[in-house]
């Protein structure tokens, strides 16, 4: 009789120990068990049966719970359940009207904070210096306060551990997308990187990584554009032009040219070096400071090369034209000295009493000093069009901070070499 009593107490125990209500005192008549056809599941029947063993003074549990499988029962269930969802839903309401308001006031102020930042950028004169960090800093501070309003909102409405769902979420996505659109987001962060530091300007002349050259047209924010000698567009990565030795040829208006001439081994060197000397300094568009100079490259029983040096203002003139009319002014005075060239197959030896022949080279006009050395501009309609069409999103200034004005076309041209 005692078995029976505890166990039908043991049943009645098993509601209260799913709703955790405190287990009731083992005393009362016996009663029949309990079914429950709406809620309970067969982990629930489990949890209630260990529950139920665990009170003191039971001394065996007899779980006779049955779970209905009708469909009006489940029907009902799930109706249940859906109304007290709405009826919470509808007691949050009043702090999901403030939480949308706190978001709202947040993009507001993040967009006001933005045009502020902007501003005293601008004030400042940084935005002469790089056109792209003032709107790079304005929507940076404007998705950090709007970042900040979302996450105030979700506190209010109790989501604090949705947000640490999406965060973990939005990190692992963030990870698989990096990994996967690496290359994009490396030119990315190099293109503001190059934006920022400004290696060079629109117009110069770069070679970059030793095989690449050519001007720059424009910095998109994926790749650095370059017209090349050819008027052809060279489109190079901002991870590969940032990571590469880069040579800028337009960072110094005056820049060097160099040849060689190669003169026979009995020729005096000395004598060479004043006369080919003289002529680079007549040469137009060879500047006087510093001057030119040599240097003896090469000395063997067939010839000595000497090197010569000038230097050329880009501004003025064109180095590719100088250096040819420096070479053709240098050799023309050699060969009306009688300057003899290497023999390099074979010779005819002089008699010593023989007088020098004239020399066989013809004369130096007065034509032949009328050469042209000004700056190159076959490439100013190129470079010009290729500005134009990456107008929209060069990250570079169209004009270098503290240079004089720009020509008509709207860019400064220099030489190619």
């Amino acid at each position: 009789m005692r078995m029976k009593i505890l166990a039908s107490v043991a049943i009645l125990l098993l509601p209260l120990a799913l709703a955790g209500a405190a287990p009731a005192q083992a005393q009362g008549v016996p009663q029949t068990p309990v079914e429950d056809r709406n809620e309970l599941g067969p982990e629930d029947r489990e949890h209630a049966t260990q529950v139920a063993d665990q009170q003191p003074g039971i001394a065996r549990v007899e779980n006779r719970v049955a779970l209905s499988t009708r469909l009006s029962d489940r029907l009902a269930t799930a109706t249940t359940l859906a109304a007290d969802k709405v009826m919470r839903l509808v007691a949050a309401l009043p702090l999901l009207l403030v939480a949308i308001v706190v978001v709202i006031l947040a993009r507001w102020l993040g967009k006001w904070a933005g045009r502020r930042v902007g501003r005293r950028i601008e004030q400042r004169n940084w935005q002469s210096e790089n056109p792209y960090f003032a709107s790079l800093v304005q929507q940076l501070v404007q998705w950090l306060v709007l970042l900040g309003g979302v996450l105030v909102a979700l506190e209010l409405l109790g989501a604090t551990a949705l947000v640490g769902a999406v965060m973990g979420s939005a990190g692992v996505i963030g990870l698989a997308l990096g990994f996967a659109f690496k290359d994009i987001a490396e030119n990315y962060v190099a293109g503001v990187l190059l934006s920022i530091r400004r290696p060079f300007a629109p117009g110069e002349l770069l070679r970059i990584d030793g095989a690449h050259e050519g001007r720059v047209a424009a910095l998109t924010a994926r790749a650095t554009v370059l017209v090349t000698a050819d008027g052809n567009r060279l489109t190079l990565p901002n991870a590969l032009v940032f990571k590469s030795v880069v040579l800028n040829f337009s960072s110094n208006r005056k820049r060097r040219l160099d040849f060689a001439i190669p003169v026979d081994v009995s020729e005096s060197i000395r004598c060479v070096q004043e006369l080919a000397l003289e002529a680079i300094r007549r040469t137009e568009g060879v500047i006087e400071d510093p001057g030119p100079s040599w240097t003896v490259e090469a000395y063997d029983a067939s010839a000595i090369t000497l090197r010569f040096f000038a230097w050329v203002d880009q501004d003025a003139s064109d180095l590719g034209k100088v250096r040819s009319e420096a070479i053709h002014a240098a050799r023309t005075h050699l060969a009306e000295a009688g300057i003899a060239t290497p023999r390099n197959i074979q010779y005819t030896a002089m008699l010593a009493d023989e007088a020098r022949a004239p020399s066989s080279q013809p004369p130096h006009t007065a034509d032949d000093a009328a050469g042209d050395t000004s700056v190159n501009n076959e490439l100013d309609a190129h470079l010009a069009a290729e500005q134009r069409a990456h107008a929209d999103e060069d990250l570079l200034p169209a004009e270098p901070a503290g240079t004089p004005a720009s020509p008509p076309q709207g860019f400064r041209t220099f030489p190619t070499p």
